[in-house]
């Protein structure tokens, strides 16, 4: 499996590592987890709000990745654009949970700006 392969599986990890470290200081009701993540505040409601992002940015870049290798994009290019994704995203929840907005926004851009680059790897 390539690299850029495992990034994706990595790029799976992203959510539950991110809200990981707010779950485990908070006292959730298992019973409705939901409603405790929504009353949290501070950094923990930020990496609550980052692990929602993970979920919104994966399927593109999911998709990205996967569509490179069946067109037989340059290996190499397509490696890097997805491990920096994953870099990128993992810099981003620390933005995020340091309150950061404008590093936040700007790592957002450049996350995206992967997965635009790796859909013109397979053009």
């Amino acid at each position: 499996m390539s690299f850029a392969l495992w990034m994706v599986l990595a790029a799976i990890l992203l959510p539950y590592l991110a809200v990981m470290p707010a779950k485990v200081t908070s006292r959730i009701d298992n019973h409705a987890p939901r409603l405790g993540m929504e009353r949290m505040t501070g950094w923990q409601q930020r990496l609550d709000w980052a692990h929602r992002n993970h979920f919104e940015t994966f399927p593109a870049f999911a998709a990205a990745v996967i569509i490179a290798q069946m067109r037989g994009a340059p290996q190499g290019w397509a490696d890097i654009l997805a491990g920096l994704f994953v870099l990128i995203r993992l810099a981003y929840t620390a933005a995020y949970a340091a309150d950061r907005p404008s590093l936040r926004s700007n790592l957002w851009s450049l996350g995206f700006l992967c997965v635009l680059g790796l859909f013109a790897l397979a053009a």
